[in-house]
């Protein structure tokens, strides 16, 4: 059964929405972006989440002992990594605390060679997050070839990109995700709506 995540929340009442449909998991994006929030703002946000759900910080080559300060602190509980991390990166964030982490990787037609059988000395990620490849490294609302992931058999990967109810049975049954990962799709007029929270996340665990 696939999980689900609802990724870029912001405030309080994003909180209260995700609370009463209980996610998996939500994410905090802490990169650039119109989603990106203060280490303050993440902080009361995740004193006021359901223990049950797990936060995500989402980040683009951000300095390895702000993602362990996070983790350490309580405020995160996995991190996404958007940017060029590679192995070393990930193995000396791995050192300075037990965070799992969740590479990212950028997919347009075809699913790049090092996700597909990754190399000897990249072993230091736990999952791999497949999304639309664009110059904002994910956000964009935009779906990809599914087709790039048929017979991919490695990593337990979360899968985002344009994802909403109408796609989501298709996607499900065709890839079967270890998580599908909901931004834009869970939002109306640029905000989370908590009944599209609600909808998704009741679609995917009934699924």
């Amino acid at each position: 059964m696939s999980r689900v995540k609802i990724c870029g929340l912001m405030r309080m009442e994003d909180i209260l929405a995700v609370n009463s449909a209980l996610p998996d998991y939500i994410g905090f994006v802490f990169a650039p972006g119109r989603r990106q929030i203060s280490i303050e703002t993440a902080s009361v946000l995740k004193k006021n989440l359901d223990q049950n759900i797990l936060a995500v910080g989402v980040f683009v080559n951000q300095q390895i002992e702000v993602i362990s300060n996070l983790y350490n602190d309580g405020i995160i509980d996995i991190a996404q990594l958007h940017g060029d991390e590679d192995s070393n990166y990930i193995k000396r964030l791995k050192t300075l605390c037990p965070c799992p982490v969740i590479k990212a990787v950028g997919i347009k037609d075809s699913l790049p060679e090092y996700a597909r059988h990754p190399p000897a000395d990249f072993i230091y990620n736990d999952y791999y997050l497949f999304d639309t490849l664009s110059a904002q490294r994910g956000g964009t609302g935009k779906t990809f070839n599914w087709s790039a992931l048929k017979n991919y058999k490695g990593l337990p990967f979360f899968l985002a990109g344009g994802l909403n109810t109408a796609n989501i049975p298709r996607v499900i049954s065709s890839l079967n995700p270890f998580c599908i990962d909901v931004s834009s799709g869970a939002e109306t007029d640029g905000k989370k709506d908590k009944y599209k929270i609600s909808e998704i996340t009741e679609l995917v665990k009934n699924f």
